[in-house]
């Protein structure tokens, strides 16, 4: 058996939008000189945004590589590699 509801749910109609006292219906835009500075983070950041991300070339190497089974892991470079980022974390908490 459908329930059909006969009433819409709350919130269902138009918005309703009060003016503040005093304020008209129209309004006037006026030019504003807002200036941004960026840190020096920020601007680091931004540029490297317009980097490319990874190299294209490489991952197509490193597919191939692994479709034909030439692909071999080195998991002590990969091993020492996360130790070094887990102490870097570990040392940028305790200075912070």
């Amino acid at each position: 058996m459908k329930i059909e509801s006969s009433t819409k749910p709350p919130g269902a109609g138009t918005p309703l939008v009060k003016e503040a006292p005093g304020h008209s219906s129209s309004r006037s835009v006026t030019a504003s000189s807002d200036e941004v500075q960026l840190s020096a983070l920020a601007a680091q950041l931004s540029a490297s945004d317009d980097e490319q991300a990874f190299d294209a070339v490489r991952v197509s190497e490193i597919k191939q590589a692994i479709s034909e089974g030439r692909f071999t892991i080195n998991s002590g470079a990969i091993a020492e590699r996360l130790i070094a980022s887990a102490r870097e974390l570990v040392d940028s908490r305790r200075q912070a």
